[in-house]
């Protein structure tokens, strides 16, 4: 009686066991609730602490995401005085009738508004937007920083080639917090990405997602609210939400990271943007920090990216069909005329699915002595080009 007594007690444990068990697991699938994390040992710190065990899930991720990075994104706001006339203010003269209408007078107004985004890259005070963003050279700028602190930018340097400019302010004591930059050169189609922004130059810290649908693409993109429309080459393209006012602000992967620099918006299209990869910043802020200034490398030619479709259908060839040469450039030196289209530098195809000429001689240094290859006139022609430095 007594083995029988002992064996029913141990069959009893067990089924509460299992029941415990699997009723943690049902309710922690239905109602969210850890149950069986009373069963799994826990880990600690090396102080001591119990670290928290989370269930990850993408709202989880982005969470954290967000928490990690906003404090590093800044509102970029304009300050400036300009002159503007009343076309009806002649209408409301009382004595116009006479023949001697009294003229409007110019009156000067300030402007004072949040126009686009950007982030913090250094603890002392250095900051990424977008070149178009601060174009205004008799403006001021301000930026704001996460905790609503705004501090006035004292120094601009704007980067000849790229739609990039690097802003300087004098920090709070104890600094800024940096992003941090990860890398653009293994990016994945469908990854998940976040932005974080000031779209409309209204709503500071709004976060969009969605994933990365595309890359290496070449287009003209703009945005009518900041006034500007450009070429952009060798971009990521983006489904999350890149309104005007998200320009110049992060790009960020899962981890956290600063992936691109969002930059535009396709004209006329819905649920496009496009970010400028991280990997052209970095090199930017490295060659800034050796130099003190931007060394570009310079070809001088104006040119429309010519597909593979466009050239079997057209009977021409795949390329940068070069649309102008600039007077003086390394270009127009080593004979590159406008109708050309460069079809090889140093031995490397140039299609537009690798990102272009734009991403071939953003690799090149000033100085660099390169072997082009053009098609003119049916037939293909070798030319030696020298890079130069770029003088805006």
């Amino acid at each position: 009686m007594k083995k029988i007594k002992k064996f029913l007690i141990g069959v009893a444990i067990g089924l509460v066991i299992i029941v415990s068990v699997l009723g943690g697991a049902v309710s922690d699938r239905v109602f969210g609730y850890k149950v069986l994390d009373r069963f799994i040992k826990p880990r600690f710190t090396p102080e001591g602490q119990v670290v928290e065990r989370k269930i990850l899930k993408e709202e989880s991720v982005i969470i954290d995401v967000v928490e990690k990075a906003t404090p590093s994104v800044v509102t970029v706001g304009i300050k400036k005085t300009q002159t503007v006339y009343d076309p009806f203010e002649d209408f409301f003269d009382p004595f116009w009738f006479f023949g001697n209408p009294r003229r409007s007078q110019p009156k000067q107004q300030k402007i004072e508004q949040n126009i686009a985004t950007g982030f913090v890259v250094s603890k002392d005070g250095l900051l990424v937007t977008n070149k178009h963003v601060v174009s205004d050279t008799d403006a001021k700028y301000k930026v704001m920083t996460s905790d609503q602190k705004e501090y006035e930018v004292k120094k601009i340097y704007r980067d000849p080639v790229n739609d990039l400019a690097l802003l300087k302010i004098d920090p709070p004591a104890g600094g800024l917090k940096p992003a941090e930059l990860g890398d653009s050169s293994n990016l994945k189609v469908g990854q998940l990405v976040i932005a974080i922004g000031t779209p409309l130059g209204e709503f500071p810290n709004s976060v969009t997602t969605g994933i990365i649908s595309g890359l290496g693409r070449g287009i003209s993109a703009g945005s009518v609210f900041e006034g500007y429309v450009e070429r952009l080459d060798n971009v990521i393209q983006t489904d999350a939400a890149i309104n005007p006012g998200n320009s110049g602000g992060p790009l960020l992967n899962s981890a956290g990271q600063v992936i691109g620099v969002n930059v535009a918006m396709a004209a006329g299209a819905e649920n496009i943007g496009f970010a400028i990869p991280i990997n052209v910043v970095k090199e930017m802020i490295e060659t800034f920090n050796k130099t003190g200034q931007f060394s570009r490398p310079f070809l001088g030619v104006r040119y429309k990216m010519i597909s593979m479709k466009e050239a079997v259908s057209k009977g021409w060839v795949e390329g940068a069909g070069v649309v102008e040469v600039i007077s003086g450039s390394p270009a127009e030196e080593g004979g590159i005329q406008e109708g050309d289209i460069i079809t090889k530098v140093d031995g490397q195809k140039v299609t537009e699915k690798d990102g272009g000429l734009a991403k071939i001689i953003s690799g090149k240094k000033v100085g660099d002595k390169l072997n082009i290859i053009v098609w003119r006139d049916g037939e293909e022609k070798s030319l030696t080009v020298v890079l130069k430095e770029f003088n805006q």
